[in-house]
């Protein structure tokens, strides 16, 4: 659990425009450093911009520039997961960066609008900004300040993780797949014919869940060992392929209808081997 979340305000529609920046060090679930600095961006005000934050001309006179601050931002988010809500801070000291010629951040880069999308189902499709989420998970903020943006980011990965049982390297490798690892949308349903030479020539096999690589590179690999790769479980299925995250507490959603028919087909007496696919890919390797 141990991972920093930022957050910055801009003084303008131009995101270089960086005019506040904060920053919030976890470890092992707790707060133990942040960080707040006003930062002079060189450029004008927009009357929108202000009025979301507050922050006007006057106020970041003698406050660092980012050249300036961000000696400190960097080194905060140096190799360190970087929690942010939503790309836009990600964007934001990427172009600042590029304005004032000092290197960009180098850390691991994680989106907690896409984490909670994930999480929970009533945010997957709208209700995922930042207030609307902290609202769900009874965490409260003083909205468009820096430093509660960015802790509020933090703590609605905690709460992600807790409602989940995923750590901080699971949710890097959930963000990447679909928001319903049990829907048709995680991947076209692929069917193959096995390979008559192959190892495992005579195995019927499905794949559910969302899987670390595409359903179809996983049914040309079940193909090319001899497997008949099919779109759905039947009284012909033998091997079911699950995703190694589609348990049954991501999303809200319980276990897929391909995983919950092949549970009762094996539990009728056919013979279904159900394995992960990690599992299916050492097998793979191995024949």
């Amino acid at each position: 659990m141990n991972f920093v979340a930022i957050d910055v305000e801009t003084a303008n529609a131009d995101m270089a425009s960086i005019c506040s920046v904060g920053a919030v060090r976890f470890d092992n679930g707790r707060v133990v450093e942040e960080w707040y600095s006003l930062v002079d961006p060189q450029d004008y005000f927009d009357g929108i911009n202000v009025s979301i934050h507050g922050i006007d001309q006057t106020m970041v006179r003698g406050a660092p520039t980012y050249a300036e601050a961000s000696h400190t931002l960097h080194a905060m988010l140096q190799d360190a997961v970087t929690v942010t809500h939503t790309h836009f801070d990600r964007v934001a000291t990427h172009q600042a960066s590029s304005r004032w010629a000092v290197a960009a951040p180098v850390c691991t880069w994680l989106d907690s609008a896409r984490v909670a999308r994930r999480a929970w189902a009533e945010c997957a499709i709208r209700g995922y900004g930042l207030a609307n989420v902290c609202r769900l998970i009874g965490y409260e903020f003083q909205h468009h300040n820096a430093l509660e943006d960015a802790k509020a980011a933090g703590h609605i990965m905690l709460a992600a993780m807790e409602r989940t049982g995923l750590d901080l390297d699971g949710w890097l490798t959930r963000v990447k797949q679909p928001i319903d690892p049990s829907s048709g949308s995680s991947g076209a349903a692929v069917q193959r014919d096995g390979n008559p030479e192959g190892s495992l020539q005579g195995e019927v096999i499905v794949f559910t869940g969302a899987l670390a690589i595409p359903r179809r590179e996983a049914a040309d690999l079940a193909a090319s060992v001899g497997c008949e790769v099919d779109s759905g479980v039947t009284k012909k299925t033998t091997l079911l392929v699950v995703g190694d995250m589609d348990v049954q507490r991501l999303a809200g959603h319980s276990k897929s209808s391909k995983h919950r028919k092949a549970e009762d087909l094996t539990a009728k007496g056919q013979p279904i081997r159900i394995i992960r696919e990690t599992d299916f890919r050492e097998l793979v390797s191995l024949v």
